[in-house]
């Protein structure tokens, strides 16, 4: 019989995490284990790690959640189906929906972390885009400064939290002071712009060769169409698609707002199984997407990097948040010169409680 515990653990920031929401000090994440009752020594691990503010399962009822998943799997007379854990969990809990099916899937592959069996287990690298955090300009700047000289050729910036005009700084001065090395720059708004200046500030931005703008107004707004249909910059989704479940809901909104780029965290948009959904719809739209963590420690990030692994394309992903914590959990992970690889000759840690 399929046997099912959790445990949670507080990871501590390495610096000043401030967001759109705030600054956080802390992250706090549930780890499922899964293990045959006739082998208990090889157990599967997953990470549920709703993000305060944002996630739809963050709710005070979230470890109940977690113990009547694990009641319901008790209940089965024989180990389940990857199906049967989906029809156990709610659509609306898609962190937890990550955590059971990381852990029943590397419990499917003996236990090793093992996720899926592919070119990054293998050592094949990953391109990432280096993340800037916000901050004031001098913080701003020494992350650029530091991101560039490490080796990443993508940048991702947010804006909408400082003053437009020292934004727009900060992107003058990545292109004046880098015009050589060919640096990809990705803006992330997460809803700061107000209706009635985004086109404005959209156009503004457009000078400083953007890729992609993410979120540039809060989601479910009916301005969002005409906004995709006329911003000078691709316009990408994140939040947009936050507890959009059914794959006729999928279908009907890309085909309705057809944005140019849709960015995927399994924490948010239903694990893998949910994530695996949007590309599909997403590629048959001619709809670009990639893959980023949600501030999982080194266990979530290590599936989803293996998830990511599993397509073909060439666009960064946002995988490059395994140095954020002082605890995090060792792993083979490694980020260098704008990629994250798995080295295989280092070990896992324990995750603990």
């Amino acid at each position: 019989m399929l046997q099912a515990s959790y445990s949670k653990k507080i990871f501590q920031f390495a610096f000043k995490a401030r967001t759109s929401r705030g600054l956080m000090k802390d992250k706090t994440s549930w780890f499922i284990k899964l293990w045959d009752d006739s082998h208990p020594e090889i157990f599967g691990i997953g990470e549920c790690g709703p993000l305060p503010g944002l996630s739809p399962d963050y709710i005070p009822e979230f470890e109940k959640v977690i113990t009547d998943v694990i009641e319901r799997l008790h209940q089965q007379v024989n180990i389940p189906t990857l199906q049967h854990v989906y029809n156990i969990i709610p659509s609306q809990f898609p962190s937890i929906t990550f955590g059971f099916e990381t852990a029943f899937l590397d419990l499917q592959n003996g236990g090793t972390k093992l996720i899926y069996e592919n070119s990054f287990i293998a050592g094949k690298p990953i391109p990432i885009n280096g993340l800037v955090w916000m901050g004031d300009l001098d913080f701003m700047m020494h992350q650029i400064n530091q991101k560039i000289a490490q080796g990443f050729n993508c940048i991702k910036l947010k804006v909408g939290g400082l003053d437009f005009d020292r934004e727009c700084d900060i992107l003058q001065y990545i292109r004046k002071r880098y015009f050589k090395n060919d640096i990809i720059i990705r803006l992330d708004a997460n809803g700061a712009f107000k209706i009635d200046e985004v086109l404005y500030k959209v156009s503004e931005l457009e000078k400083y060769n953007i890729e992609s703008i993410e979120q540039p107004i809060k989601p479910g707004l009916p301005e969002m169409e005409e906004l995709c249909r006329k911003s000078p910059i691709p316009i990408a989704f994140d939040e947009e698609l936050i507890g959009i479940n059914s794959s006729e809901e999928k279908t009907e909104l890309l085909n309705r707002l057809k944005p140019k780029y849709i960015i995927l965290k399994p924490t948010l948009h239903g694990g893998f199984k949910g994530c695996a959904e949007w590309i599909d719809i997403a590629t048959s739209q001619n709809i670009g997407w990639w893959i980023t963590s949600a501030l999982e420690s080194n266990i979530g990030l290590n599936a989803i990097c293996q998830f990511a692994a599993q397509y073909n394309t060439t666009l960064h992903q946002g995988l490059g948040t395994g140095m954020i914590y002082e605890n995090n959990i060792e792993s083979p992970l490694r980020v260098e010169k704008g990629v994250i690889l798995y080295d295989a000759s280092m070990p896992w840690g324990e995750v603990g409680n």
